[in-house]
């Protein structure tokens, strides 16, 4: 069954794979997510849209990844390798973690690297030819990233854990000689980086080929900057902007918005776009054609940077004294065009947006996004998420990860981590019953259908909306630095009957693919 093009009236459903049920300690490529591919067949669901997949770095974050090439060796199945020969399936079977609601990301990481060890020290003894001459053709054809990112890891384990800022200093300022000592040193880590890697690549060929079977496509999403104590920004500090140190000088974030009265201090450094520019964009071609290569179409996080980036001072604590500094992204964007053709992308273009980001989305034939919680509220911007008011070529969502799950959002009553009032929430809620015409009730399949029914090509909707969870279930709460990213869904959760209901509205709305009726 062949995947659907992102211009056809589809729908879809947000989930990061770490959120699956699982015996590892989190959902991972194997078992949960090909279940869960079969569940959003039988939902009449035409897409699966994830978070970043790289190796999560500081907080536990996706979108903090030590390499913005890598997959997360935390999200190889364990019985995908103990399929492969390489672990003792009934060995594995005994040696499981609770299931629970939250991913304790240390015991997990533990657990997981251990069994991937032993897959690695079974891959090395006794692993069939064809099987080493695929990984060789991986690691030749994944070189120009794979080799700095091996080495960084082994190297970053070997200060224990420190940035690479804090490395010795002939480590830090990259001096050959001291490289290739660091190669032979710990030879052994960076091949066991290598084997994970290919093992990611491998198992995620397996996981998109089952998810074209069934008619389901992939979105990724792609963070516009990448961590300071990443292998990206140690293999090329000359691209950022950074003080002899290798520190930054400036950092990314945004100004005071819904989520945070002081802004948001992400602390990703800044590119160097005139060294960017000086080399055709070459860093930025390989990453772009990369995240094309590995989802059907991929969302670039914080679109509003291919135009302008709220630049930081380093020193400074919060997102507040920020200013506004321009950045080549059309320029950027036709190179990409140039090389790739047709984009693959979707605008993730919320935030302080300028007519001149919604002329560089629309010159490149970008779908936008619309958001239904941002729809009721007292922000300027508000009436243009109303369905009403935006047209085809958007991806409409009930609330994204960075937002409350729906149920959540209508019971919240102002202040916490949001800039709403107590008086804005009441009139907001408000506004949204009448524009729903419900009581409430069922506030998430208010949402949900509102999403479906509207004339945007593309409806994705948050698995916690479809299961009606409150607050406990948030994925992310902007500008809190830790506590993110473990939500996981319960085994069973997504059922049969949930299945049916989504695909009866799905079906109802014309969003279905042709020849697929309601469970």
């Amino acid at each position: 069954m062949s995947v659907p093009a992102l211009r056809r009236r589809a729908s879809g459903v947000l989930l990061h794979p770490t959120s699956l049920p699982g015996p590892h300690g989190s959902g991972d490529l194997g078992t949960g997510s090909a279940r869960f591919v079969e569940w959003l067949a039988s939902a009449g669901q035409s897409w699966w849209q994830m978070l970043p997949v790289g190796p999560p770095g500081y907080g536990d974050s996706p979108y903090s990844a030590d390499s913005t090439f890598a997959g997360s060796p935390l999200l190889v199945s364990l019985e995908g390798l103990a399929d492969d020969g390489l672990l003792d399936a009934e060995a594995l079977r005994a040696d499981t973690m609770p299931s629970t609601e939250r991913v304790d990301f240390g015991a997990m990481h533990a657990h997981r690297e251990r069994w991937l060890r032993a897959a690695f020290e079974a891959f090395r003894s006794r692993a069939p030819a064809h099987v080493r001459r695929a990984h060789e053709a991986f690691c030749d054809r994944e070189a120009f990233w794979l080799r700095d990112f091996g080495l960084f890891r082994a190297i970053k384990r070997a200060h224990g854990g420190l940035p690479w800022t804090r490395w010795a200093p002939e480590l830090r300022r990259r001096d050959p000689t001291a490289l290739k000592a660091a190669s032979e040193t710990h030879a052994d880590v960076v091949a066991f980086e290598r084997f994970a890697q290919f093992a990611f690549d491998e198992q995620w060929r397996r996981l998109h080929a089952l998810a074209a079977e069934h008619g389901v496509a992939l979105m990724g999403d792609l963070p516009i900057f990448v961590a300071h104590d990443s292998a990206d920004v140690w293999q090329s500090p000359g691209s950022f902007k950074l003080d002899e140190a290798g520190e930054p000088t400036v950092v990314a974030g945004c100004p005071p918005d819904y989520f945070s009265a002081t802004g948001q201090r992400w602390g990703n450094p800044h590119y160097d776009w005139e060294q960017m520019r000086a080399t055709g964009y070459r860093w930025w071609l390989d990453r772009l054609r990369a995240a094309a290569a590995r989802f059907d179409v991929v969302r670039l996080d914080h679109f509003i940077g291919f135009h302008r980036v709220w630049e930081i001072p380093a020193t400074e604590p919060t997102a507040v004294r920020g200013r506004w500094t321009p950045t080549p992204g059309a320029d950027l964007l036709l190179a990409v065009q140039a090389q790739v053709g047709a984009l693959p992308f979707v605008a993730e273009d919320l935030g302080e947006t300028t007519p001149e980001v919604y002329a560089l989305r629309d010159r490149f034939d970008l779908p936008g996004l619309a958001i239904l919680q941002f729809a009721f509220g007292d922000d300027p911007a508000a009436p243009s998420f109303l369905p009403h008011n935006f047209g085809r070529r958007r991806v409409v969502y009930t609330g994204t990860h960075d937002n409350d799950t729906t149920v959540g959002w209508f019971r919240d009553e102002g202040g916490g981590d949001t800039t709403r009032t107590h008086e804005q929430v009441v009139r907001e809620r408000a506004t949204a019953l009448r524009y729903l015409g419900t009581d409430g009730r069922e506030i998430h399949w208010d949402m949900i259908r509102l999403a479906l029914a509207s004339v945007a090509d593309l409806a994705v909707v948050p698995a916690q909306d479809v299961l009606g969870l409150g607050s406990e279930a948030r994925m992310n709460r902007p500008g809190q630095a830790t506590g993110n990213w473990s939500w996981r869904l319960l085994e069973g959760a997504l059922s049969p009957a949930v299945a049916g209901r989504l695909a009866e509205l799905t079906h109802t709305y014309g969003r279905a693919p042709e020849g697929r009726r309601s469970a």
